[in-house]
């Protein structure tokens, strides 16, 4: 019988017995910040709803992050490292095979989910794997790859083609994620060294106050733990709202035949801003593989850290929590225009205060559309042109809807072709079928020209996170917002991301490559959008499935 000291849980970890203070931690805190285990990730603690901390407790799948340490003491802790290395190495290789990681960052929370069907008696098909991924958020892959990764070894099958070049794959994913990226099995096993996971075990811990400017470091609290930080700033658990999600701009004047306006959307990137420092030295990358879709182009914590090392004499670790970043991370900026039936059009576009909104309207106007365009000042979070295609790829809907509707297209009905070239010259056709039925799926036929493929698992895999994100743009993206501009939708799940059995069926078509490797996927997004817009019959306001369509604006602003 072991003799446990007072104040102390006793609990196997992979294999090991260990020892650690009864102090109220999480069963996440204990295995990052105790015992240094690094494959369970914090997305959205304390939150509980991302699923990238998932363990095993006792042989079944647990998010770490919501359940507190003393609740397991004496039993049995499995993170990815401590699974058996066959069956890691199966599921890891089937992923790569499929290019069903690309940052990597929610992966190992998804396979310790999916393995744990293996015990599961009898065949178990997508269906099945699609409610497991229930408990999950994926925000880059679009699930399709996931989900066939995942068949591919309940089923004893191997992806066809499997064998690649990841040097190449490397070099298309940082030409579509436009960062440097890594592709491979140390990927999907989490190890893509993200900052959080490579700050030194000594180093302090900064967030910034709850009521704060993130900007400005004297607006950080400093501590020796997440927990104890999180208690000097303030923090208190996001909760989703029960406020709609509104357009916050009028329409400008005019006699329009189509009309948009769109609201306030999160970029959604599930590995929280996080950059560490030493005294003297530089700041850790928070953009370890993957670009975050532009969303922290601007992120403040490399400057706090270094800064509040140099103050501390000590290394510090500055974390972005995923309330802060629902508050104070950069949005997709808000539209609202208006096409007359000739085809010109009027648009304004959203400005909050502390907004980066240079090159928009450049943007914009680089699809093809001289339109007269407004910034309107309106309060709200900050809103960022670094965000994914922002300004081109709303232009790029309109403009393929417009192509669409002149080749005798009509909104409403239960097919959709639309296409959309980039100023680069990639080509993306999509076609979007509705069901016709209850039991029939929707499906999505994607055909692309990207110049040289490079890679062929990874462009698809790009073009169906593509796919995924237009049709969550169009349908259910959004957060609430007041008229103050205080974010509501605090929570990671409140931020409209479509889960897996929401994401429908995806054929991707490579054209004959010409020319040289050129982005694809956000011309995907732009007529994945357009596409999802004409079979819903153009309603003037996004996300439709949550948007009173459409309310006026009060103020007229």
């Amino acid at each position: 019988m072991v003799d446990v000291p007072a104040g102390t849980l006793t609990l196997e970890v992979d294999g090991q017995v260990v020892q650690v203070p009864d102090d109220g931690s999480s069963l996440l805190e204990v295995l990052r910040q105790r015992l240094g285990a690094r494959s369970p990730k914090d997305g959205c603690s304390p939150q509980g709803q991302c699923g990238c901390c998932t363990v095993w407790v006792d042989g079944q799948p647990r998010v770490a992050c919501v359940t507190a340490a003393r609740r397991v003491a004496g039993r049995r802790v499995t993170t990815l490292a401590g699974v058996p290395d066959a069956q890691r190495a199966r599921w890891v290789q089937a992923f790569v095979d499929r290019g069903a990681s690309q940052c990597g960052f929610c992966t190992p929370g998804i396979l310790m989910r999916l393995m744990a069907l293996e015990r599961l008696p009898g065949p178990v098909g997508p269906e099945r794997v699609e409610q497991a991924l229930a408990a999950h958020l994926c925000r880059c892959t679009g699930w399709r790859s996931i989900v066939a990764a995942a068949l591919d070894v309940l089923e004893g099958a191997t992806a066809a083609g499997a064998t690649r070049d990841l040097g190449a794959a490397a070099r298309r994913a940082a030409l579509e994620g436009q960062a440097s990226q890594v592709v491979g099995p140390a990927v999907v096993r989490g190890e893509a060294g993200f900052a959080d996971d490579r700050a030194p075990a000594e180093a302090l811990v900064a967030l910034p106050r709850a009521e704060g400017d993130w900007r400005d470091p004297d607006q950080w609290v400093v501590a020796e733990t997440l927990a104890e930080a999180r208690r000097l700033a303030g923090h208190r658990p996001g909760r989703s709202s029960t406020l709609p999600v509104r357009p916050p701009l009028a329409l400008p004047p005019g006699d329009w035949a189509l009309r948009l306006q769109t609201s306030f959307v999160d970029p959604a990137y599930l590995e929280p801003d996080c950059s560490w420092c030493e005294p003297g030295g530089d700041p850790a990358d928070p953009l370890a593989n993957g670009g975050a879709f532009g969303g922290k182009a601007h992120s403040p914590v490399r400057d706090v850290a270094r800064l509040l090392a140099e103050r501390a004499g000590r290394p510090v670790k500055a974390v972005a929590t995923r309330e802060d970043l629902a508050r104070r991370g950069p949005k997709r900026p808000p539209v609202a225009l208006g096409v007359d039936r000739q085809g010109r059009g009027r648009v304004r576009v959203a400005r909050t205060p502390g907004a980066e909104l240079a090159g928009w309207a450049e943007a914009f106007r680089s699809a093809g559309l001289a339109w007269e365009i407004e910034e309107v000042e309106v309060p709200g979070p900050p809103v960022a042109a670094a965000l994914r295609a922002a300004g081109w790829a709303e232009a790029a809907v309109v403009g393929a809807v417009l192509a669409a509707l002149d080749r005798g297209q009509c909104p409403g009905a239960s097919e959709a072709v639309t296409e959309v070239r980039t100023p680069e010259g990639a080509v993306a056709q999509v076609r979007l079928v509705a069901p016709q039925g209850p039991a029939e799926r929707e499906t999505v036929e994607v055909t692309v020209q990207a110049g040289e493929v490079l890679d062929e698992t990874t462009l698809r895999s790009y073009c169906l996170g593509a796919v995924h994100q237009g049709l969550g743009w169009v349908r259910r993206e959004g957060l609430a917002v007041d008229e103050a501009g205080e974010v509501h939708d605090l929570t990671v799940r409140s931020f409209g991301v479509l889960p897996a059995r929401a994401t429908p069926e995806v054929r991707v078509t490579l054209a004959p490559p010409v020319g040289p490797p050129r982005a694809a996927s956000d011309a995907v997004l732009a007529a994945t959008a357009a596409a999802a817009w004409l079979v819903a019959g153009l309603p003037p306001a996004w996300p439709i499935e949550r948007v009173p369509n459409a309310d006026p604006v009060e103020g007229g602003r």
